[in-house]
């Protein structure tokens, strides 16, 4: 079963219980904990666990590889063909990249230039029962690159796929920012409302929050391993 996405808490709270409903009817050797660790994994990418305040906000973003060539302006390169697997042709000038965190609202927006561009090549694509959010997951436009820009991760964009599906529009050129913003503001909600109810039965080591909790006191200390073995 492919749980909906939310982006708003009232639509989320309002389906709870029919997603549910629908969850046992598919999946019959179950339990509500299955469900709503199904719906942690999909939510806790977007929040993060803040150790001054001791809760969780809203992160909603992806780290991606930004390609670039050296001097590509004066000389002319080819584009990066081999991004996905972290290697470069000898054919062209070696690429470089650098991993930089961006808004999913930026990320939502690159795949729809990506697609848009796609279309409009493709006079046929958009036509009959086919819009936009039929080619969210079409490798070939993902992965390509022109020149320099975003190099999209394909495994990593799988992760993001039931956010896309829920904000991207079925046409258009633009993403909704006002849509974006009551993501935001709504994320926090609806992960609490998830953590609510895991600690309602008790399934407190499966909440969002201890799982952020855990995964952030996790980094600090490889950090401190890090900087240590440096001096």
């Amino acid at each position: 079963m492919e749980l909906p996405f939310y982006l708003h808490f009232t639509d989320f709270e309002k389906h709870y219980y029919d997603n549910l409903e629908k969850w046992f009817e598919e999946y019959h050797n179950t339990s509500e904990i299955d469900y709503l660790k199904a719906l942690a994994e999909m939510y806790s990418p977007y929040v993060y666990y803040n150790f001054a305040a001791d809760r969780l906000q809203a992160d909603a973003s992806i780290e991606i590889k930004d390609c670039f060539f050296p001097y590509h302006e004066k000389i002319g390169i080819s584009f990066c063909t081999h991004c996905e697997k972290g290697t470069s042709s000898k054919k062209n000038l070696d690429h470089v990249f650098e991993f930089k965190p961006i808004s999913m609202m930026e990320y939502a927006q690159h795949i729809l230039d990506k697609i848009n561009k796609y279309c409009s090549k493709n006079s046929h694509a958009l036509d009959g029962n086919k819009n936009i959010l039929d080619y969210i997951n079409h490798y070939d436009i993902v992965t390509s690159v022109e020149g320099v820009g975003y190099c999209i991760s394909y495994n990593r964009h799988q992760k993001v796929l039931p956010f896309l599906k829920a904000y991207l529009p079925y046409y258009g050129q633009t993403v909704n920012m006002g849509t974006y913003k009551d993501f935001i503001f709504s994320v926090v909600d609806i992960v609490e409302f998830i953590d609510q109810k895991l600690k309602t039965i008790r399934a407190f080591e499966h909440t969002i929050y201890a799982q952020s909790k855990s995964e952030a006191k996790f980094k600090v200390q490889m950090s401190r391993q890090f900087l240590t073995l440096c001096n």
